[in-house]
């Protein structure tokens, strides 16, 4: 840690100052995740990795098919903020016909 918090000098608000950053900064321990938020990423990560398909509404119900008593916003969080996975399918209308792209019928059957 850069900052000495017995300087004989500069004090703490002035260390903070010099460096550029928020004196409250300093104190802050964030927080670590739950036991529970654990084993359900355990488990989320491991059913993720046979049925990539699933988005985080299909996680938690099979979750919830387990018997965990969970929210569907604790599963989003994990799912997509703290775990970064993302169902892989294709997205919205990725077999629609674009007008601009002709079609050639040349078909002689």
């Amino acid at each position: 840690m850069m900052i000495s918090k017995d300087h004989p000098k500069l004090s703490i608000a002035r260390q903070c100052k010099l460096l550029g950053i928020h004196r409250s900064g300093i104190y802050y321990k964030p927080k670590t995740e739950s036991a529970l938020n654990l084993e359900l990423m355990r488990l989320m990560d491991e059913h993720y990795l046979h049925h990539p398909f699933k988005g985080s509404l299909r996680m938690y119900k099979w979750l919830r098919s387990k018997g965990y008593q969970i929210n569907h916003k604790r599963i989003q969080r994990l799912y997509y903020q703290v775990m970064g996975l993302r169902s892989v399918m294709p997205g919205k209308h990725t077999s629609r016909r674009c007008k601009e792209h002709k079609v050639i019928e040349e078909y002689e059957g």
